[in-house]
């Protein structure tokens, strides 16, 4: 088994969110300067890759930058709701309420924006697109995803 790291410092994407923890507690809307790094595992093709190098940095790059300067905000959270209506759309989290340039959001389908499930995403697409590229899909992805200098998730594809 082989693996192939990428971790380059334009690897990054800076967006706004907010959470929910404890249940019913919605903190404020604030960002980040999120750094991605990624290992793909798997075994060597016909040219003794796991993945072209180059392709695979191209591919989170894009992959990255369709979350750059973004708002992102969960469709699947039980009690925020998210609405695109027109130009706009519109977050809801019992009495509190924003609404955003639709152009400027990312709708994503997951319960919260956490780093661990933005590193799940992230890696779900970066499989996808593997497998869309090569032909085949890896072994084995792991994703990590830093929010603030050292405070980081990390999503493997095994679990």
């Amino acid at each position: 088994m082989y693996h192939v790291r990428i971790a380059k410092d334009y690897l990054i994407f800076s967006a706004a969110h907010f959470i929910t923890y404890g249940g019913d507690v919605c903190e404020r809307l604030h960002g980040h300067n999120y750094r991605v790094a990624a290992e793909v595992f798997g075994p060597l093709d016909e040219n003794h890759y796991v993945f072209d190098f180059v392709a695979l940095r191209e591919i989170l790059k894009e992959l990255v930058g369709e979350w750059d300067h973004r708002m992102l905000l969960p469709t699947e959270h039980p009690l925020i709701r998210v609405e695109r209506q027109g130009a706009e759309v519109e977050a809801r989290f019992r009495d509190r309420r924003w609404v955003f340039p639709a152009d400027d959001c990312l709708l994503l389908p997951i319960p919260n924006t956490t780093t661990e499930l933005l590193a799940r995403l992230l890696g779900e697409n970066l499989i996808a697109r593997l497998e869309q590229t090569s032909g085949r899909a890896p072994d084995r992805v792991l994703i990590e995803i830093d929010e603030c200098d050292g405070q980081l998730a990390i999503w493997d594809s095994r679990d």
